[in-house]
Parts: structure tokens; C-alpha cells; sequence
């Protein structure tokens, strides 16, 4: 099975689906990680072209952790805020890259407005990408002669700190979430700077959350999901692990 899951910024899947992503991995799925935007603007002091560089490399390195495909759909923070052809059509190509058989992102209503951005995104381009006489008219982004992807159920991620969010779906992880918290520490630029600067120990805010929806289904640690409840995008298979 292919699995593709899209985060707004390069840290956003480790936070809330790696431990799923992981078990993917392991009972023998390609899963490929998409963030669609640099992260260009995640920091006070480093710049952001320089930043763009770092954090592309963190989420490399996060993924080889996992054996998981890393990409990026190459936008700025914030220029996705905006819907747009050339963010629609950028999309598509990476649905049509990936050729999913389930496709994870941002819940609807999360707290940030790339993230908003990115989950409307995902779920229009996800229907286009199915259209056989859909062009782009970009040719650097050109999947004309890629066959259509098919029409799969969509499932949306935790919010930040599960903030208005009731699962419908849940994966333990607790036989992964050393490996869940090794991923999210490759993204230095952002933990390092939130221990040392705000006092913030991100990874174990992280962990706590996963506790928490552990203790809801019964699991030592566990990720929850929302599937997408949209005409053709139900099923009757557990996509899950």
C-alpha cells in the first residue's frame, strides 16, 4: 500500500502521525512525507533562506530514521495562505507522484493558517488529481501523461495538543515512540530553540499528548485520526495499522 501524509511544515508529521507512519513502514508499506511549505520563517534569528536549507535537511534525516520518502512541494510559509492554480496544481503533481492509497494531513480547523491552507489544499487537489483530462499548465509541475490517481479515503492528523479534535480512529504506538521521539529531535532548529530560549520541552509535550490518547484506547501511547466523511472517500478496509 502507499501511504502519502502532507504536513504544512517540515516538523508538523513527526508531531502528529510519525509513530503511524512508521508502523507503515514495517508492515511493508512506501509511505512518502510531503511538506508543503519550507518552514522558511520557523525561527527569531536564523534567516530564512538559510533556515530553508536546515530545516529541509531535518526532515530528511527524519524520515531515513523510519525508512520514509521525503519531499517538499517548495512554498514559502505563508504563501499557501491564499488558495491559488499554481498551490492546486503543485499538489496534484505530488498525489500523482505518489499514487496513494490513503492520504493523511492537517485536520480543518487547527490553529495556524497554513495549516487551514494546507488541509483544504490537500482535499481539493486530491479530487483534481483524479481528473484523466486535467493538465497543468506549468510544465516543470507537468503530470499530462501520469495515469489519474485514484480516489482514496483522506485522514486528518491530531491538532496541536489534540485542541478541539475527537478521534474517530487510533493507532498504538507504543512499540514505536522511541523512534517517534528520535524523529521529531532531528528538527534542532525548532526543539533546541524552544529548551533553551522558552523553556519549552517540545518533545515531551509530544509524548505527553500521546499518552493521552494512549489512555484513551487503551494503548501505553497511541496517535489519533479523523477520517475525512466525504462521498467516496469512506471504506469498509482498516487502511490503519
Amino acid at each position: 500500500m502507499n501511504v502519502l501524509a502532507i504536513g504544512c511544515h517540515p516538523d508538523d508529521v513527526e508531531i502528529a502521525c510519525a509513530g503511524t507512519l512508521a508502523k507503515c513502514v514495517q508492515r511493508g508499506d512506501k509511505v512518502i512525507v510531503c511538506h508543503a511549505s519550507t518552514g522558511n520563517l520557523g525561527h527569531v534569528i536564523i534567516p530564512p533562506d538559510e533556515l530553508t536549507v536546515i530545516r529541509g535537511n531535518e526532515a530528511k534525516k527524519a524520515g531515513s530514521l523510519a525508512g520514509i520518502e521525503v519531499i517538499c512541494a517548495g512554498f514559502d510559509d505563508l504563501e499557501i495562505y491564499v488558495d491559488n492554480r499554481q498551490a492546486r496544481d503543485k499538489m496534484v503533481d505530488v498525489i500523482k507522484y505518489a499514487n496513494p492509497d490513503v492520504i493523511i494531513t492537517h485536520n480543518p480547523d487547527d490553529y495556524m493558517p497554513d495549516h487551514t491552507a494546507v488541509s483544504r489544499l490537500v482535499f481539493d487537489a486530491s479530487f483534481t488529481a483524479t481528473l484523466p483530462n486535467y493538465y497543468l499548465d506549468n510544465p516543470k509541475y507537468s503530470t499530462k501523461d501520469t495515469p489519474p490517481a485514484k480516489v482514496v479515503p483522506i485522514y486528518y492528523m491530531d491538532t496541536l495538543a489534540g485542541v478541539n479534535f475527537v478521534p474517530t480512529d487510533f493507532v498504538d504506538i507504543s512499540d514505536v515512540i522511541d523512534l517517534k521521539l528520535e524523529m521529531l529531535e532531528c528538527h534542532a532548529s525548532q526543539l533546541v530553540w524552544m529548551r533553551e530560549h522558552d523553556g519549552i520541552d517540545f518533545a515531551d509535550m509530544v509524548k505527553t499528548c500521546s499518552r493521552y490518547r494512549g489512555y484513551q484506547c487503551g494503548a501505553d501511547y497511541a496517535e489519533g485520526f479523523r477520517q475525512a466523511q466525504y462521498y467516496l472517500k469512506g471504506t469498509t478496509k482498516r487502511l490503519l495499522p
